[in-house]
């Protein structure tokens, strides 16, 4: 079709390339209809690749063109995801086999719907949390001994 581009549109050719196209759509749409177990992987990947896209958005605060990778900070944020879903798939899959070694049944299926990107994990923030309440009383015991010292 974009070879014949806009100039062929009369074209008998062009023509029945537009009704090839439309006709295995309509197959297409059928079998997303008919077909529970297609639909189900259809909506598998679009969710895996809209998983993407909200660790890219993680990643990055502004907004990813459509375009994306033309611009430098856009390179980063891409590269970063990618880096970031090869460690994350590392993790899962030792985790994997360590279960596995350890006798637990991990069935396949589940494995194929279970994607890399979760995020909760990663600290994008730069926000640290120490448990300063768990030491409290020593801190302060401390605290309290070098001020009588230098008195």
């Amino acid at each position: 079709m974009q070879r014949f581009g806009a100039a062929a549109q009369g074209d008998p050719l062009h023509r029945a390339v537009e009704h090839l196209g439309r006709l295995l759509r309509t197959v297409f749409l059928c079998d997303y209809i008919a077909i529970e177990e297609f639909r189900r992987e259809i909506r598998t990947l679009l969710n895996r690749g809209e998983s993407v896209h909200h660790l890219q958005r993680a990643i990055y605060y502004g907004k990813v063109s459509h375009e994306r990778g033309r611009r430098r900070d856009e390179l980063k944020v891409i590269s970063g995801s990618h880096a970031l879903l090869a460690r994350n798939t590392a993790q899962m899959q030792s985790v994997v086999d360590r279960l596995r070694k350890e006798g637990q049944v991990i069935e396949d299926g589940w494995l194929r719907r279970m994607g890399p990107v979760h995020v909760s994990h990663i600290n994008f923030r730069g926000t640290f949390r120490f448990p300063v309440e768990r030491y409290a009383d020593a801190l302060l015991q401390r605290s309290r001994t070098a001020t009588h010292r230098s008195a």
